[in-house]
């Protein structure tokens, strides 16, 4: 894609707030700002700023929006369904000093004018039902493994007579047995109150639990429905969790102008200075290029092959687990 001023008269930086959105026209070709909006953030508002967008920008127009993944996530869109163009921008980089919305729409435009390269807003519907599931799922896994770890704990620091029947057992068998204790109102308060806080954590882990089991039908469901949801499904190492994050990373065809670009999406801890090391990537992406990857190496016959081959070479484990990261971003792109 070419650079905005080539393509259009008017840039329109937004920068949007939960309640409110700012925006500012800036000329393509000098750079001036040459209007500014703040208006709220819900349809009668969206119905506005286009109204005021056709007074003050008329000609050719692109809408350069922050957040579009969220708190302008509705005014773009709307504005995709008017047929407005609209690109994505990243976090606006800003001064030192108090935030102002005014000036960040302006630095937002003039942001996308010096871009060579423009991201298209993320595509909704399939690819946002997708997220929405992706991001409930891990949300409920971590409160799952929090209570898990709750329960272990306290399993630990229960009396011996409750400790030594859910010792050894698996969480399963623990689970059974802690639902099927009793205790009577003259037991020691001890014993009682142990019970009653077993059976209130092995509660909430069934019912986390019980959620996961509710969402992944779900995705699957989804999953069969996108054009690329069983050609991913089918490569080996990719499991429905990983194919949906592939595709809400990589979003719709353009959005990621190449391979190159999507591998480049993967983050670094920033903790060593590597090949591609990018501190802004896409953590849910290369987590999940790396679970194919290690998948691959522990069950794939061609990957073994690979690994045996660049070990022979001289190849750390971490050095060809990304060559392959790599290699896997290329072909799933």
């Amino acid at each position: 894609m070419s650079m905005l001023a080539e393509q259009y008269e008017f840039v329109i930086g937004g920068d949007p707030d939960r309640d409110t959105v700012d925006l500012a026209v800036v000329d393509s070709a000098t750079g001036a700002l040459r209007a500014h909006l703040a208006d709220r953030a819900d349809g009668a508002g969206y119905a506005r700023m286009l109204a005021w967008a056709d007074s003050h920008a008329p000609g050719r127009r692109v809408w350069a929006l922050e957040g579009t993944g969220s708190f302008a996530a509705g005014l773009a869109v709307f504005l995709a369904e008017a047929g407005e163009d609209v690109v994505e921008i990243g976090g606006v980089k800003r001064q030192r000093g108090a935030k102002n919305d005014q000036i960040d729409a302006a630095r937002a435009a003039r942001q996308a004018l010096a871009r060579e390269h423009q991201t298209k807003v993320r595509a909704h519907g399939l690819r946002e039902a997708l997220r929405m599931i992706l991001t409930t799922r891990q949300a409920i896994l971590v409160s799952r493994t929090k209570a898990i770890n709750e329960l272990k704990g306290l399993i630990v620091a229960t009396p011996e007579q409750l400790r030594s029947d859910l010792r050894g057992c698996s969480l399963a068998r623990q689970l059974d047995r802690i639902e099927a204790m009793r205790t009577q109102p003259e037991g020691a308060v001890e014993h009682r109150m142990a019970v009653l806080t077993l059976q209130s954590i092995a509660a909430r882990v069934r019912f986390l639990s019980a959620q996961v089991d509710e969402l992944d039908p779900e995705l699957m469901t989804l999953l069969k429905q996108h054009p690329a949801g069983p050609a991913l499904l089918a490569e080996p190492g990719v499991g429905p969790v990983v194919a949906a994050q592939l595709l809400v990373s990589w979003s719709h065809r353009g959005r990621v102008r190449s391979e190159a670009a999507f591998a480049a999406l993967e983050a670094s801890s920033g903790q060593r200075t590597r090949h591609r090391l990018n501190r802004g990537g896409d953590r849910d992406l290369n987590r999940a290029l790396h679970t194919v990857a290690i998948t691959r190496m522990r069950c794939h016959p061609e990957t073994r092959a690979y690994h045996a081959k660049r070990t022979a070479q001289g190849k750390t484990h971490r050095d060809i687990r990304r060559c392959l990261k790599r290699a896997l971003a290329r072909r799933l792109y």
